[in-house]
């Protein structure tokens, strides 16, 4: 019964992760014949991640990871589908980017300055901070580094 709930719960991640790809699809004006693959791609990714944190890889890795994943299929679709990358591989990447991290570093900096200092809140703040940094430098980085490798004109070696 535990994989089925873990099967479930991976669906219902990746449905609901597909939802607000979608939603930024839309108001980056994609083109509606690619909505349905940025939402898919969106899906992909987030699950990908859910599915590598679940094994025990942190979340920096996990999302660097992703982004690979999430750029190599946008270079495969493009392809397939004559439009440029960023059409598919930027809506499906904001699922990802770490909202809780951001929200709790802003918080914290925002009790620092009301009530003054408290290393308490100073460590919030610079660990809350960090690890979004990492994460959305991790998905920039992971995104870009497909297409640096597959559209590189040079001999690797």
């Amino acid at each position: 019964m535990g994989v089925i709930n873990a099967l479930f719960s991976l669906a219902q991640d990746m449905l609901l992760s597909a939802i607000p790809a979608l939603g930024f699809a839309m108001v980056f004006n994609v083109p509606s014949r690619a909505l349905a693959w940025c939402a898919l791609l969106g899906a992909i990714g987030h699950g990908s991640r859910t599915v590598l944190l679940s094994m025990g890889v942190n979340i920096e890795y996990s999302s660097f990871i992703a982004a690979m994943l999430v750029g190599s299929l946008g270079i495969q679709w493009s392809r397939w589908y004559l439009a440029h990358p960023k059409v598919f591989t930027v809506a499906a990447v904001i699922p990802m980017f770490p909202g809780i991290s951001a929200y709790s570093a802003m918080i914290a900096a925002v009790k620092l300055a009301h009530f003054g200092y408290s290393e308490v809140l100073m460590a919030s703040l610079v660990i809350n901070f960090l690890k979004a940094a990492f994460i959305v430098a991790a998905l920039s980085i992971g995104l870009s580094l497909p297409g640096l490798w597959l559209y590189r004109k040079r001999p690797r070696v």
